[in-house]
């Protein structure tokens, strides 16, 4: 039973305008390609003020090799006798129904949750997202980095199985309910992201990019235009390019290309804070490539196809920030 941090009574009025009701989701997966699979799934149901109504956790067959199992821990052996993603999908809806997804990189978390009910000829009903990560960032949170243990302790929850779907998912709901009391004290309006299913999938690489598009376009909002920044240099040498199912090394040079769901400034924030190195252009000395439309003719794309550049998904360089590898800087000194 999570305890109620927030037990006594907010002094300003609830905003209206706030959700009824939260879902917040954990999903482990095979990997972070957009023909990855989930493992395992945990839901915990909270009310309008960010009270638990309910937990559910299953574990998942991806029918396929279970990908990093030193992450999360689920083998083979383990993954055989669970129901196929198919089988919990309604199960799975029930506790969706109605809420926002909340999730920590809820990017991520619902490009899964969205594929693999496009998978299973199904849509989840979901028309929201919220990502603890840009709320924590509208509310100021005095963190170190954007990982779900510096969240946690910022509160003071305790983590008992990290990469646990329903550990991950409890600690998540217990440091959410007093972010969501911070936003509506401050009369803060929730970062709230629309949630679009995809309406078709396929495995195959051409129809599985036309429809990973349609639902990408549908379901990510365009930057808005903003006058450029100059960032401060990033302290850490260039270690060279990503090597897909790696992880990101401090250093890195990254671009950006088309529309991005999170507001694209946060989500260069994010990536300085990370210790990357945002680049403005492509070049032969860009570590990876970030766009939701591989398959565009944007001269970005095109550079990244003659130089050889990996080509990455938001979903995935969202996840990937939560663990970046440690680099160090050019004058010596170890980095955080």
């Amino acid at each position: 039973m999570l305890e109620d941090r927030t037990a006594a009574a907010s002094p300003s009025p609830w905003p209206t305008a706030y959700p009824e009701g939260y879902a917040v989701v954990d999903v482990e997966t095979t990997g972070l390609a957009r023909d990855d699979r989930i493992v395992s799934a945990a839901v915990y149901q909270l009310d309008a003020r960010g009270r638990v109504e309910d937990q559910w956790y299953t574990l998942v067959n991806p029918e396929r090799d279970p990908g990093p199992v030193w992450i999360h821990g689920l083998t083979s052996e383990v993954l055989a006798g669970a129901p196929l993603f198919p089988e919990i999908a309604d199960e799975f809806a029930k506790r969706l129904d109605g809420r926002v997804l909340v999730a920590h990189n809820a990017a991520f978390d619902w490009s899964m949750i969205a594929r693999e009910y496009a998978r299973a000829r199904s849509a989840a009903p979901v028309r929201q997202r919220l990502c603890t990560i840009a709320l924590s960032k509208e509310l100021r949170l005095p963190l170190p980095n954007h990982k779900l243990e510096s969240l946690a302790a910022h509160y003071g929850v305790v983590q008992q199985r990290a990469h646990h779907a329903l550990d991950d998912a409890r600690v998540l709901a217990e440091a959410f309910r007093p972010s969501l009391h911070l936003a509506a004290e401050a009369g803060l309006q929730l970062p709230l992201l629309a949630c679009q299913p995809l309406t078709e999938w396929s495995d195959g690489p051409s129809a599985g990019a036309r429809s990973a598009q349609v639902g990408y376009q549908a379901s990510y909002r365009p930057a808005t235009w903003r006058p450029s920044r100059k960032r401060p240099a990033c302290p850490y040498p260039n270690p060279g390019r990503y090597v897909p199912g790696e992880q990101l090394v401090q250093g890195m040079r990254v671009a950006f290309s088309g529309d991005t769901s999170i507001d694209r400034e946060l989500l260069e924030d994010r990536a300085v804070d990370a210790g990357l190195h945002v680049a403005t252009s492509l070049s032969r000395l860009t570590s990876v490539l970030v766009t939701n439309d591989p398959d565009s003719p944007t001269s970005k794309t095109t550079k990244a196809r003659s130089f050889g550049t990996p080509v990455i998904d938001e979903a995935a360089f969202v996840q990937l920030l939560s663990h970046v590898t440690p680099a160090t800087p050019a004058n010596g000194t170890s980095g955080a």
